[in-house]
């Protein structure tokens, strides 16, 4: 699946859904950047997604496998990969997403999963493989603790354009970056990726899950389906691993909320958001109209889009934040008790 979007202000640009589809295999030597455990791990441990029909353009090839997607087995059977590589369009009710899927092993293992829960609004979903199956999931992986840093070295192991898997590697650029595909920050890597690499994970040297592979932007246009690119964006594993949790754990997931929206307004020479219009929890916290947000528990924020994820990865509902804004000429700092939704 390909999503063209219109023209943007600077370029030409179409975001490429990472979904089904390559580059040869690469051969990998492990360097004193990653280490040959670290490879082969993220290796066996990442899974394709398997279409759910027989390719009828080759009916020839009745033995082909065809993969649409990639994602990676982290624990106990479950499943990880993005929410668009496991949907399907169902002429009555539109885009919906797979009961359940089969998963590709490295080592040719045809596995069924059955959904577990997604989230729409951050592209992740999980699948469990049933316990009789388990034991042909030769390696599990972990997300990785804290945040990331621009420069960091990564690489992701896929199933592009069907083949795989396969291995790139690069680095991370903006870590903090957005597109109109889904409502959170995303990570920019610098990794050669094609349509099937979504939801495959976006590894650092150690082996550890920093990103969730969700999107390429590719600079040409062409009449094939088949997109690659070294622009790659992956979701966070901060907001990832939550995500998972609460599918994991049965409960919908909710974020904080501080009640308020906001306007960009210039502080001096520096665009700063200001508040313009505030509701609870901020109101009763003393949060006025039109004070200018400085930062929130010691972080400075910059645009709303900022804190939106500042609340969405490091807070959760009930939690108390310091609120720090600038009200004509005075700083003053309230305690916001987060609200959810």
């Amino acid at each position: 699946m390909i999503l063209q979007i219109p023209r943007w202000p600077i370029a030409s640009l179409t975001i490429a859904w990472c979904l089904a589809a390559g580059l040869p295999p690469v051969t990998v030597h492990a360097s004193e950047t990653y280490a040959a455990s670290a490879l082969d791990r993220a290796k066996l441990a990442t899974v394709g997604v398997l279409e759910d029909t027989q390719d009828q353009r080759t009916p020839d090839k009745p033995g082909k496998i065809l993969v649409r997607g990639t994602g990676f087995h982290l624990r106990d059977g479950y499943i990880v990969t993005a929410r668009h590589a496991a949907e399907k369009h169902d002429a009555t009710t539109g885009t919906i997403i797979e009961k359940q899927i089969r998963i590709l092993t490295t080592d040719l293992h045809e596995l069924p999963a059955d959904l577990v829960g997604d989230s729409a609004f951050m592209d992740v979903v999980v699948y469990r493989v049933a316990e009789a199956h388990r034991a042909k999931l030769r390696a599990s992986a972990t997300f990785a603790a804290g945040d990331v840093l621009p420069g960091q070295d990564v690489f992701t192991v896929g199933y592009p354009m069907g083949w795989g898997p396969t291995m790139s590697f690069g680095h991370l650029g903006n870590t903090n970056t957005f597109l109109q595909t889904v409502d959170t920050r995303l990570i920019q890597a610098d990794v050669a990726a094609c349509s099937g690499n979504s939801g495959g994970g976006l590894f650092n040297d150690k082996g550890e899950v920093v990103g969730i592979m969700h999107a390429i932007i590719q600079t040409e246009r062409d009449d094939s389906t088949a997109h690659c690119s070294r622009m790659a964006f992956a979701i966070p594993a901060l907001l990832a691993e939550r995500i998972v949790k609460s599918a994991i754990d049965g409960k919908p997931m909710t974020f904080s909320k501080m009640g308020i929206h906001m306007m960009a307004v210039k502080d001096g020479t520096k665009w700063r958001m200001a508040v313009k219009d505030v509701n609870e929890p901020s109101k009763s916290a003393g949060i006025q109209k039109h004070d200018i947000i400085i930062a929130v528990d010691d972080t400075e924020i910059n645009d709303a889009a900022h804190l939106k994820n500042y609340l969405i990865e490091r807070t959760t509902p009930g939690q108390q934040v310091r609120v720090k804004v600038r009200r004509i000429d005075a700083d003053l700092t309230f305690t916001v008790t987060l609200a959810g939704g």
